[in-house]
């Protein structure tokens, strides 16, 4: 299925884990050339939506501190039904649960940068 091209993309990537978040982040401000946000946790990314932020694209690790990744994409869904939600996760047991909830797609870790770049591009460059 082909998305529409979003032009001027905000990214957000909510993983509690410092070393995948700045890593995310990195490789997605030079590859795609979009503004990235990071966020350590689903409660952190819920009041940045709150307060008027905006983002077209979500990357979210399934196990985050306080509420999950499965809860913040169920918020997601609910209040914003137009951001791209992307579940990462290291158990493959996550990847139906996420589909089953309506993320946009399922990023399996460890992941290698090209597999990265081939969900991102679906939603940035509409490919």
């Amino acid at each position: 299925m082909r998305v529409p091209i979003v032009y001027n993309v905000k990214i957000a990537v909510v993983d509690h884990d410092k070393l995948t978040r700045d890593f995310v982040v990195n490789v997605m401000m030079y590859s795609v050339n979009r503004e990235v946000m990071a966020f350590e946790n689903s409660e952190a990314f819920k009041v940045y939506l709150q307060a008027g932020g905006t983002v077209d694209l979500v990357l979210s690790e399934v196990q985050l501190p306080g509420k999950s990744g499965f809860e913040l994409l169920q918020f997601i869904k609910k209040e914003h039904p137009q951001i791209r939600y992307v579940t990462m996760s290291a158990n493959p047991a996550d990847e139906t649960a996420a589909a089953e909830l309506g993320a946009d797609a399922f990023l399996a870790k460890p992941f290698a940068l090209q597999d990265l770049f081939d969900i991102v591009k679906q939603y940035v460059v509409g490919e």
